[in-house]
């Protein structure tokens, strides 16, 4: 029976991939068209894909809050390559994510054609990535970060790297602070987190062999950035992140 599960949803999620394929190389057609407005159908096309992936997953996910009707930009904890999909579907988002992720084969073109910004860490083109996020929230579109710049196992959160919230202080929007939560009967998931040396083949079998596991996603209250630096906004971010997942908030001084 598990082998028979494990087949149908490797079949179910590549008939996702091709349908991902698909749209993708339809807006690659609209870029050579010259579509003004191709980042608001990126969005939506994206978020269309991201739900189908999603659900090919084998998550039952929870959603709580409200989802923002003004553009945010959204922070997030950061566990796995799957809070992608799983956020994703919740709204229409364009992504910030690591210039490794654009390498990736499929996965990494399918990011590109939905609109994803990467960053090289280390790398002196952060100054560029934040022009290119402000001038994305200007443009009135919602985009998610994740300002750990890493994944973790979900049993602690990592400094918010304020830097990656410069552009909601430089454009006026809020903050929308979002906590992921990964649970196995009850207890902190270990299958789903994506960590250390682990390459994604090899971490998308685990996860298809594995029984169903609960996702929590918790939209928190909004942050206005208005009259506050980026190392304040980051640790305010951190802090209501920080007391979703464990019920506590750390008081410390954050990266700047």
């Amino acid at each position: 029976m598990n082998s028979l599960r494990f087949s149908l949803r490797v079949t179910r999620l590549l008939a996702v991939i091709g349908l991902g394929l698909s749209l993708a190389a339809w807006v690659v057609m609209l870029e050579r068209l010259g579509r003004r407005e191709l980042m608001a159908t990126r969005q939506r096309l994206t978020r269309w894909f991201l739900a189908r992936l999603a659900a090919a997953l084998p998550f039952r996910v929870r959603v709580s809050g409200r989802v923002p009707e003004q553009p945010m930009l959204w922070v997030s904890n950061h566990v796995s390559w799957t809070d992608i999909p799983l956020l994703g579907a919740v709204a229409p988002l364009s992504f910030l994510s690591k210039a490794e992720v654009r390498a990736w084969p499929v996965a990494g073109w399918l990011a590109h054609k939905a609109g994803t910004l990467f960053i090289r860490r280390g790398s002196g083109d952060s100054g560029l990535v934040g022009q290119q996020l402000a001038r994305h929230l200007g443009d009135g579109c919602h985009l998610l970060i994740f300002p750990e710049g890493t994944t973790t196992d979900g049993s602690l959160l990592k400094t918010f790297h304020s830097r990656l919230l410069t552009s909601a202080v430089e454009t006026g929007v809020p903050v929308q602070p979002v906590a992921i939560r990964y649970l196995r009967d009850g207890q902190r998931d270990e299958v789903a987190p994506f960590i250390g040396e682990d390459d994604l083949l090899s971490h998308l079998v685990r996860l298809l062999r594995s029984d169903t596991a609960e996702v929590d996603i918790q939209l928190l209250e909004a942050i206005p950035s208005q009259g506050l630096s980026r190392t304040a906004l980051s640790q305010k971010a951190k802090g209501a992140v920080q007391g979703a997942l464990f019920g506590e908030v750390e008081d410390e001084a954050l990266a700047a």
